[in-house]
């Protein structure tokens, strides 16, 4: 079993603990009084290279990451430091996360939020919104396309904006064919967790005009990212060199701004 697969079960079997805690009837009647949603799909694809910082607690591939982290401090540095919006890790076996840290980023930050985790039922698209996500993640790998097709129109119907995540050309044409907006190219291949940064520039050529790129995984220098940004990508989806920094938000400046500065 590869480490997507194994995730992807645990992930069904929390799944079927919270959907006894909380019906989806109880997700549907909260979404009446949901706050106003924040427009992650335009932060992505704002002029120039937008940076995602990640929050996450940990991962398979580089353990823990920042044990004793805040999330509302390690936010609100992502925000200072120039990020365009939040990616927040929810997925709890392997990662450390919790629906809790979305809803702390939540009111820690004014930026767009993007649910980062296995989505694979529509129980979890009205979570993902009840919670405050303003958009979701959607990993081809995981899901056959019917399933792909189905959450995807599911989370629009909400107002959520949906990153689609590709790994190869497969499953780019399968992104394209049910007219993913947003397009993530990972970096890592999600079956041993191994990272190849030339995955982005082999894919971008085949991605139509319209829509918006988002590199993901392995990337943590300034060089790299204007290398992305000088072949058309996006936006970059970036945590574990932040999280790892000394300093959050001076390594989320310089990531996110050519001269490292500050905005007037």
């Amino acid at each position: 079993m590869s480490v997507l697969e194994r995730i992807v079960e645990a992930t069904r079997q929390d799944l079927d603990r919270r959907r006894r805690e909380v019906p989806q009837a109880d997700l549907e009647r909260e979404l009446f009084t949901r706050a106003e949603d924040r427009p992650f799909s335009e932060a992505v694809s704002r002029p120039g290279l937008s940076l995602i910082a990640e929050y996450k607690r940990q991962s398979p591939s580089a353990g823990a990451l920042r044990p004793d982290a805040d999330v509302t401090e390690v936010v609100e540095a992502f925000e200072h430091g120039g990020a365009a919006a939040i990616s927040v890790l929810t997925e709890a076996t392997h990662f450390g996360g919790s629906l809790d840290d979305l809803r702390q980023a939540r009111a820690a930050s004014g930026l767009p939020i993007l649910r980062k985790d296995f989505v694979i039922d529509p129980y979890q698209v009205y979570e993902s919104a009840a919670i405050g996500a303003d958009a979701i993640l959607l990993i081809v790998a995981a899901l056959p396309p019917a399933a792909l097709t189905e959450l995807h129109a599911q989370a629009r119907s909400l107002d959520l904006d949906v990153l689609v995540e590709v790994h190869d050309e497969a499953e780019l044409e399968t992104a394209l064919d049910i007219d993913a907006a947003l397009i993530g190219i990972n970096n890592r291949d999600l079956t041993d967790f191994s990272v190849d940064i030339d995955r982005t520039f082999a894919l971008l050529s085949d991605v139509p005009a319209g829509k918006a790129v988002v590199s993901e995984s392995g990337l943590e220098s300034r060089e790299q990212l204007e290398e992305l940004e000088r072949v058309g990508v996006d936006a970059v989806l970036i945590g574990e060199s932040l999280l790892r920094a000394d300093d959050i938000e001076a390594t989320c400046r310089a990531l996110s701004r050519p001269d490292g500065e500050p905005e007037p």
